[in-house]
């Protein structure tokens, strides 16, 4: 009754001197509204203020960052807004005492607002966790984004039946079966929603794409590393610097290649070949070999070649005054032997991955000898330097062979 009173001190004070009840009731309510609203402007400051003090104390004190973490997101500072609007809530009935209809419907708001701000809060303690969590190595990778966006999401739909509910006065069980019923409406609206939440889940389920990771997807034109992925998107950092955006569900419905297997093996793969002309691949003649056996990569390799030939050929009796017949080396068959053994010495080259050189199948242009290998260094930068420096010792090898690449301005006998 205390409290009644003091809220209808202006109104008692007018009527005992007189005043209009009207004028007495309204100036009343307004003198009210401004002493409540200057209580809950005070209170807010105190209130914020004591708790953000509070908060940067005690945060450099703990050993863990996540209170650093509140602070920044503002979570002492949301607290610290329920205060004014509890108070305001409590002062209401008496504030609108003489104004029933209007004090349902201010209630109503308020009681929005309260369940907005606590929504704010749940807000900032979610990012403050996914801030928190991207700092620790477990995490760093995973999808913190989406599992957020996902809680968000509940706490937005729970707040939602809770308005409703205030609004219409209806219990939580009506807005649930009303909701039941649109629910093909709801998921025609909520479709990417939905197909990214599944999406999300089923990517840091399967783990088919980190934080991190190089995708490339040429349907969206993405060849880059993965630096954000969220409910609806996948945003990719391509290596010019510019930014694609990827629907998550494009994710599971769709194919693009993951490099992360390269990342984590040994090496990265160099897979090229070189492509030599026909004709000026011919039968080594003796005079040949002997050049050739001055080569230190393979003079081992030719000796022990030739000799198994020369005792195939002398137990068969093979007339050698024409080269062709029996066995014999090849001026690429050495050559290939030269750079497989190039590539087993090579100090940038994996040694405990495969390692080949190999000739493919003949083209129009000439015969293609492919370099399969993995360098250890993956990083691109330095691949393609260990690349050029493979090839360009390769290229300038090749004449000591007598062999000759194909070129197609000069082979084809078009000028260039």
């Amino acid at each position: 009754m205390e409290v009644q009173n003091l809220f209808r001190w202006v109104y008692n004070y007018l009527m005992a001197n007189d005043a209009n009840e009207t004028t007495a009731i309204y100036l009343n309510l307004i003198a009210g509204i401004v002493a409540v609203a200057v209580l809950a402007f005070i209170i807010d400051y105190v209130v914020r203020r004591l708790l953000v003090a509070l908060a940067y104390r005690l945060a450099p004190k703990t050993k863990s960052n996540f209170d650093d973490f509140l602070v920044k997101n503002k979570t002492p500072q949301n607290i610290a807004h329920l205060a004014p609007v509890l108070l305001i809530e409590q002062t209401t009935p008496y504030l609108f005492v003489d104004f029933p209809n209007f004090q349902s419907s201010f209630l109503i708001a308020i009681d929005i607002l309260l369940v907005i701000l606590i929504i704010k809060v749940i807000r900032s303690i979610l990012n403050s966790l996914r801030d928190f969590l991207k700092t620790l190595n477990t995490f760093k990778d995973k999808p913190i984004d989406s599992y957020i966006q996902v809680f968000m999401i509940f706490v937005w739909f729970i707040g939602l039946v809770l308005s409703f509910s205030i609004i219409t006065g209806k219990s939580i069980v009506t807005f649930l079966t009303t909701l039941g019923a649109l629910s093909a409406v709801i998921l025609l609206i909520f479709r990417d929603t939905i197909l990214g939440f599944v999406a999300s889940i089923q990517v840091a389920v399967n783990d088919t794409v980190r934080i991190g990771d190089w995708i490339t997807m040429e349907k969206y034109g993405a060849d880059g590393d993965v630096i954000e992925i969220n409910l609806a998107t996948v945003k990719v950092q391509n290596f010019d610097k510019t930014i694609t955006t990827i629907p998550t569900y494009a994710l599971i419905s769709d194919s693009f290649k993951n490099w992360r297997g390269m990342n984590d093996s040994g090496g990265r793969r160099i897979k090229r070949a070189i492509i030599i002309k026909a004709p000026s691949i011919h039968y080594i003649s003796n005079e040949e070999i002997e050049e050739f056996k001055k080569i230190q990569l393979i003079t081992e390799y030719i000796e022990k070649r030739q000799g198994i030939i020369e005792k195939f050929n002398a137990e068969r009796n093979i007339d050698k005054s024409v080269l062709i017949n029996g066995r014999n080396l090849t001026n690429i068959g050495v050559f290939r032997q030269y750079v497989q053994s190039y590539l087993e010495t090579h100090p940038a080259i994996n040694k405990d991955m495969t390692i080949m050189s190999r000739q493919l199948a003949q083209t129009p242009q000439g015969i293609p000898l492919e370099i399969y290998a993995f360098s250890t260094d993956k990083i691109w930068k330095n691949y393609e330097f260990i690349m050029g420096d493979i090839f360009d010792h390769l290229l300038a090898a090749i004449p000591y062979f007598n062999l000759e690449i194909y070129e197609l301005g000069v082979d084809s006998g078009v000028e260039s």
